[in-house]
């Protein structure tokens, strides 16, 4: 395992601090990275190359997930359903509600599998124990795969689909499922791929190379790692921010990794020493990535 890598090519992109940044998406055709202040309620979108500053989008809801739809628009993942949004306009259409009868809840942790269906995870408004749920959505068709959860993260798919990866922050454990790679849809039970229980910090967002490496953004630990498929960590890069919260991989080679942060409970010494805290970074993976497949609105 290598550990302790020096940053090669960091950059910290020209945007706002984040309270709780999440949910970053590429987008290739444009060289934009996309991502979201789940807490704010902004939506930001910033060129990769050069230091242009970022735009920043104000939302009437809570959003915690970007992906890509088609070329004109995004599919958001929020409080109370998945909307899709006009990249020209902004305008949001309600696709289908999520939990939205319980206003104690909100989305978090997403990602497309291969198949172009969406796995989802909601959690409670508060981290409230075994709040959250994991969803498989195909075009509007919400299915419940996973309950009992609290802090859903870690959500990613192996390059062929069919093997399913998430973990529960609040337990520490990286899970995988065997999947039908046709539908991203569970046809096992999860066992447990990594066992971080007693580690610093916890698993939160991730992302897979093209070599089935899981890249899993150490929240409180100010790193991000990547495990093998078999299950082994084996590298640990070290991040400025303390707080990473979720990757995506971006650039034109697919060879950078776009990470969000946040400062999320943090107290004003904490920041302190902090001092990149809430920002988003670019980092070059030492790989090659995958692109986020696009999300399939017929089935």
């Amino acid at each position: 395992m290598r550990t302790n890598e020096p940053l090669d090519g960091l950059r910290i992109l020209n945007a706002p601090r984040c309270h709780l940044g999440e949910g970053p998406c590429y987008d290739p055709r444009t060289d934009t990275a996309w991502w979201v202040d789940i807490l704010e309620r902004r939506l930001f979108e910033a060129p990769l190359a050069g230091g242009g500053a970022a735009r920043v989008h104000g939302l009437p809801i809570m959003v915690s997930t970007v992906v890509a739809v088609d070329k004109t628009r995004h599919l958001l993942a929020a409080e109370n359903g998945l909307y899709l949004r006009g990249l020209e306009d902004g305008a949001l259409a309600l696709l289908c509600p999520l939990e939205a009868e319980d206003h104690g809840t909100r989305s978090n942790d997403g990602r497309v599998h291969p198949s172009g269906a969406l796995w989802i995870s909601t959690m409670g408004r508060d981290a409230e124990s075994g709040r959250g749920a994991i969803y498989h959505v195909a075009g509007t068709q919400v299915t419940r795969l996973f309950g009992a959860l609290t802090i859903p993260n870690a959500i990613c798919f192996s390059p062929d689909g069919r093997t399913g990866y998430f973990a529960d922050t609040n337990v520490g454990l990286l899970q995988r499922v065997a999947l039908d790679s046709r539908t991203g849809l569970p046809t096992g039970e999860p066992t447990t791929l990594y066992d971080h229980r007693g580690g610093e910090g916890g698993l939160d967002g991730a992302a897979v190379d093209a070599e089935g490496r899981i890249w899993c953004a150490r929240w409180g630990a100010a790193c991000i790692d990547a495990y093998s498929p078999e299950g082994l960590r084996v590298r640990t890069i070290p991040l400025p921010v303390t707080r990473p919260s979720c990757p995506t991989f971006a650039g034109p080679d697919l060879d950078r990794l776009l990470i969000t942060s946040a400062y999320e409970g943090m107290s004003p010494e904490e920041r302190e020493a902090d001092p990149e805290h809430g920002r988003t970074l670019v980092v070059a993976a030492g790989c090659r990535g995958l692109l986020e497949p696009a999300f399939r609105l017929s089935v």
